[in-house]
C-alpha cells in the first residue's frame, strides 16, 4: 500500500508518518528523496513510479510518501491513499519558528502565507487537521480507511 501524506511544511506530516510507519511497517520516503534511486532525474522518477505502483499492488510492501510540493502529487499511482494534512496558519508559523530555533524571518513568513492552502482543492481520501487531532488518532483513521 502507498500512503501519501500531503500538505504544507510544518503541518505534522512527518510526525504522522513516523507513527504510521510503526503501525503498518512501512518505508518512509520524503519529498525528493526518490532522486537517489538512479543517476538521472528521469531515471529516478521512473524507478520511483514503479516502486510506488508495485507497493499499491503488493499487500506486503507499504510505503509512506510525505509530499510538500504540488508536483510530487502527480507521482502517486492510482490506488494510493491520499491524506491531506492541514493546520491553521498560526500553528504552521509557530512550528516553523520552532524549527528555525525561535526565528521566523519575514521572507519565510511571507512564503508560508503565500503557500497556505495550496493543496486544499485536491482530491483526497481523507482530510485531517493536526490542530484538532493527535497523530495517534490520525493514524487510526488512516489504518481504518486502508482496511476498507
Amino acid at each position: 500500500m502507498v500512503y501519501a501524506l500531503i500538505g504544507e511544511s510544518c503541518t505534522g506530516k512527518s510526525t504522522i508518518a513516523k507513527k504510521l510507519a510503526e503501525t503498518v511497517s512501512a518505508e518512509i520516503i520524503t519529498g525528493k528523496d526518490y532522486l537517489r534511486m538512479a543517476r538521472t532525474e528521469s531515471e529516478a522518477t521512473a524507478v520511483f513510479r514503479k516502486k510506488l505502483a508495485d507497493a499499491v499492488n503488493d499487500g506486503n510492501n507499504n510505503i509512506i510518501y510525505v509530499v510538500s510540493e504540488k508536483e510530487h502529487v502527480d507521482l502517486l499511482p492510482q490506488g494510493a491513499i491520499k491524506v491531506l494534512v492541514t493546520a491553521r496558519l498560526d500553528t504552521i508559523k509557530e512550528r516553523f519558528r520552532a524549527r528555525m530555533h525561535g526565528n521566523l524571518p519575514k521572507p519565510v513568513e511571507l512564503m508560508i502565507e503565500r503557500k497556505h492552502g495550496m493543496f486544499d482543492g485536491g482530491d483526497y481520501d481523507l482530510r485531517v487537521d493536526t490542530d484538532r487531532e493527535n497523530p495517534e488518532e490520525i493514524c487510526a483513521r488512516i489504518v481504518e480507511l486502508s482496511a476498507k
